[in-house]
């Protein structure tokens, strides 16, 4: 009796580590998936794409000691994510025909979910929108499939925000508010909420949008939200309170999302360029030509400092790579051809990133002389109105702010006669705003007739010949 019950302990001892040993590699690929995702994610997210590179590398050498096509899949949609933020949209492609290679034969819906998800960025990069609608579909069809987990969970709030933004690309409005809708009721945070604000404040909906801005705000402030979304949350409400002219507000929260910049260093988000032009409408709009012109050019010189970090980044990381692929010896000899493809292909990074920065560059360049130049107008404009203003009140300072604004012109007439008076400069500066003798004789409480003569006076006072008319003469004063 005693060793029948212990050759059954024996045999379901035996059966248990069967189980166990069975369940095992399911359990380190989850384990794998979970560790890169996340790792990437943060990567991602803080602009790190050396690191995000190198991450990957090592994830593949590990799916394939471990013979997992899915886990080397999940490598290639990463490193095509890159070419894709790169603008490398052909070799963005290579990777995602080698991520659907490694998924040919997989049963596990959660990757080929991921998979058609990240596809579809990759047509609303290229605008086609139809195609991203499609993948999109497709995702969603594997993902409801899917086992439950946690990645399938926040895979699916991100689908619906995805197709939110596909539909409103395609002008239908009422589904794709639907899908954003439904992506926040998942997911319920900072970033669901201030999707949910875009949308209303792209429909130029600004009371509807301000629910979800104070719920994005006060869920920023709940949860445990990574800078480079409270940044996006700040802009958000940034972008919400310039709408609604609240210019104090809106400064406020642009002015956060700067300092969230400034704390993360090395974070090269593709939102602080849009700080820095909302702050420069901003500060136009407030008339502060001055300030407006300073986040005018931040906003250029950050738009081509994040080309050129990224270039400088990805060509360190592209020699390490390559390095590395040469050191391996212990890979699995089948797949050194399509390694040294791969390292080829991140090469080949380079080079549409560096067309891109020319290109950036020079697009940049006349943006920023049209603006400068229109900034210019707008605060001359600014300027003169307030001088004919000061001049018409009579009121002492302006000659003073006249001076501001044609800062040769007084200078230039003491050069022809030093002896003028004060009185005699500011009756100059009134012709060179081209009164007529009738409004400086209103605006300085004197007779028509005495404005005559002081013109006769000046005329002789500044030897301009009889023949030349007196304002053209003060036109053609170097101001």
């Amino acid at each position: 009796m005693v060793k029948i019950v212990t050759y059954a302990f024996c045999i379901g001892l035996l059966l248990v580590i069967i189980s166990c040993n069975k369940n095992s590699p399911d359990k380190r690929r989850e384990a794998f998936d979970v560790s890169l995702i996340n790792e990437n994610s943060e990567l991602q997210l803080s602009g790190e794409y050396e690191a995000l590179i190198r991450l990957n590398i090592n994830y593949l050498k590990k799916a394939v000691r471990m013979n997992y096509p899915e886990g080397k899949a999940l490598c290639y949609l990463n490193i095509a994510g890159v070419n894709v933020s790169a603008g490398n949209y052909e070799k963005a492609q290579f990777f995602f025909n080698k991520a659907e290679k490694n998924l040919e034969h997989s049963e596990n819906y959660y990757h080929q979910a991921t998979f058609y998800n990240d596809y579809s960025l990759y047509f609303s990069h290229l605008k086609s929108y139809d195609k991203a609608i499609d993948c999109n579909n497709k995702a969603f069809e594997y993902a409801i499939k899917a086992k439950d987990s946690d990645l399938k969970n926040k895979l699916i709030p991100r689908l619906y925000v995805n197709r939110g933004i596909y539909f409103a690309w395609k002008g239908w409005r009422g589904t794709s508010l639907k899908s954003f809708i439904k992506g926040n009721e998942l997911e319920n945070s900072a970033y669901t909420n201030s999707m949910v604000a875009q949308y209303y404040l792209f429909n130029q909906e600004p009371e509807a949008a301000g629910v979800y801005v104070a719920k994005a705000d006060n869920l920023m402030l709940s949860q445990k939200t990574s800078d480079v979304e409270s940044l996006w949350v700040y802009y958000t409400m940034g972008y919400y309170y310039n709408e609604v002219n609240n210019n104090e507000k809106a400064e406020q929260a642009l002015k956060k999302a700067l300092e969230i910049n400034i704390k993360t260093r090395r974070t090269y988000s593709s939102h602080i360029n849009g700080v820095y032009k909302a702050l420069a409408e901003l500060y136009k709009k407030k008339n502060d030509g001055g300030r407006a012109y300073y986040y005018l050019k931040k906003y250029m010189e950050e738009e081509n400092r994040l080309d050129v970090a990224r270039l400088s980044t990805m060509n360190k990381a592209t020699e390490n790579f390559i390095s590395e692929i040469k050191k391996e010896s212990d890979w699995h000899k089948n797949d050194l051809p399509l390694f040294i493809a791969l390292s080829i292909a991140v090469l080949t990074i380079l080079g549409g990133y560096l067309r891109k920065v020319i290109t950036v560059m020079k697009v940049n360049k006349s943006a920023l002389k049209m603006e400068t130049e229109e900034l210019k107008t707008h605060v001359y404009t600014r300027q003169l109105e307030e001088v004919i203003e000061l001049a018409r009140k009579n009121d002492s300072s302006f000659l003073l702010k006249f001076k501001e604004l044609y800062p040769d012109f007084v200078s230039e007439l003491l050069k022809i006669n030093p002896d003028l008076e004060n009185s005699e400069l500011s009756f100059c500066a009134m012709l060179k705003l081209r009164f007529s003798s009738k409004e400086i004789a209103d605006y300085t409480f004197v007779q028509h007739r005495s404005v005559q003569q002081k013109k006769y006076r000046i005329r002789k006072r500044l030897t301009i010949p009889a023949d030349v008319d007196i304002y053209d003469f003060f036109e053609n004063i170097k101001s």
